[in-house]
């Protein structure tokens, strides 16, 4: 197990642009490494509610799994993320029965799920690590001096886009904020 490296959940973030979401993994210890990893909503979810400790009526997939293993006398010990081939991450929930270790391939987001609830430390691997880790502003180029920020006034509207405006600000002058509960003026749109 010295070849890898434990970490911890930073983060859950949500991409604006699609229903995936990426969990920020931070290394544990001095060095200032982080590892992202894609995820599916559902496991977003599913890891955010373990770690909010919110308590479900029913068990959820990744409960009933922790169930399975307890009622199998099985003791999940950690989990690995262990290998990254053609950018997919490969994990393994590792457990103990009957004084044995047992590993089982598992997603990422499953076995951090399960980690959350099981309260067991997350490790990667080194190799991992090396090939998609992260150092905070590692990836910005480095520049002599300063960006300058010259603050300048806006350029003034012109006579047209001033007339095209104009039809708001009448809007807005017959708004009485003041009542809110006075009848509202008709749009002021043709």
């Amino acid at each position: 197990m010295s070849d890898m490296i434990e970490v911890v959940i930073d983060s859950i973030r949500v991409h604006l642009m699609t229903p995936q979401r990426i969990v920020v993994l931070k290394q544990v210890g001095a060095e200032e490494r982080y590892l992202t990893i894609w995820v599916g909503p559902y496991e977003a979810e599913a890891i955010t509610v373990a770690l909010q400790e919110v308590e479900m009526v029913r068990p959820l997939t990744h409960d009933l799994l922790k169930n399975v293993f307890r009622e199998f006398n099985a003791r999940i010990t950690r989990v690995e993320i262990v290998r990254l081939q053609d950018s997919i991450y490969y994990g393994n929930i590792v457990a103990e029965v009957d004084g044995r270790e047992i590993n089982v391939d598992s997603r990422p987001s499953d076995a951090i799920a399960i980690a959350v609830r099981s309260h067991v430390p997350i490790l990667v691997h080194e190799s991992v690590m090396e090939a998609a880790g992260m150092a905070p502003d590692s990836d910005l180029p480095e520049t002599t001096a300063a960006p300058s920020r010259r603050e300048s006034a806006p350029e003034p509207l012109s006579d047209d886009a001033n007339d095209r405006l104009s039809i708001f600000k009448d809007f807005i002058d017959k708004l009485d904020i003041d009542n809110p509960d006075t009848d509202k003026p008709d749009s002021p749109l043709p």
